[in-house]
């Protein structure tokens, strides 16, 4: 059930971000009124001189409101696993582990502790 409803949600988060890209690919950048008032462009357009900016501005701030709460659902699916994904460490983990393990089997073996006395440590005594 969680795996269908995280597939739904990523649809969704893949879909919304398609429409931002075209939804600001669509509008015009602020020098573009300018041209407009000259004679040009705008006052025909489809949804009249000002109208599209209204509905182009809104609509992008949607489909960012749609991509952040989707962003956000996935994190938290991301994060809250359950069933037997949970009883499985994560790869954070399982890097950590492997890591001690290799220093651990990297170290020499302990190195005898020599004599207390002096005399050990001269040779040929």
């Amino acid at each position: 059930m969680q795996q269908a409803l995280m597939t739904v949600v990523l649809l969704l988060q893949v879909l919304s971000a398609l429409a931002m890209i075209g939804l600001v690919l669509v509008q015009h950048g602020k020098g573009a009124d300018m041209g407009a008032s000259f004679g040009s462009g705008a006052s025909g357009s489809l949804f009249g001189a000002t109208g599209s900016a209204n509905f182009l501005s809104r609509s992008t701030a949607v489909a960012a409101t749609v991509f952040f709460s989707t962003t956000l659902a996935l994190a938290y699916f991301g994060n809250h696993r359950g069933g037997a994904a949970a009883e499985q460490p994560s790869l954070l983990e399982q890097a950590a582990s492997a890591a001690a393990s290799a220093s651990a089997a990297a170290q020499p073996p302990s190195v005898a502790q020599p004599a207390a006395s002096g005399a050990a440590l001269i040779p040929g005594k």
